[in-house]
């Protein structure tokens, strides 16, 4: 558990928010904390297959060669 400061700006808007759907702020801290998680993840790992293509420690695959393998093949 941890505490954050947020601007006041986005405080009010947060509040706003909590107090027109009934939800606490905690929740839409929670989903935009989580939401914003998987995005970063995401991010990171495709930068790290990125440096690891460039240094020629992973190969890529052509798409044709993807569709084929799958059956969707156009």
């Amino acid at each position: 558990m941890f505490a954050i400061r947020l601007p006041a700006e986005v405080e009010a808007r947060l509040e706003a928010l909590a107090q027109a759907t009934g939800r606490t702020k905690t929740f839409y801290v929670r989903e935009a904390i989580l939401e914003h998680l998987d995005d970063l993840e995401d991010l990171y790992l495709a930068e790290q297959r990125l440096t690891d293509i460039r240094a020629g420690k992973a190969q890529t695959v052509p798409l044709e060669e993807v569709m084929k393998r799958y059956g969707m093949e156009g």
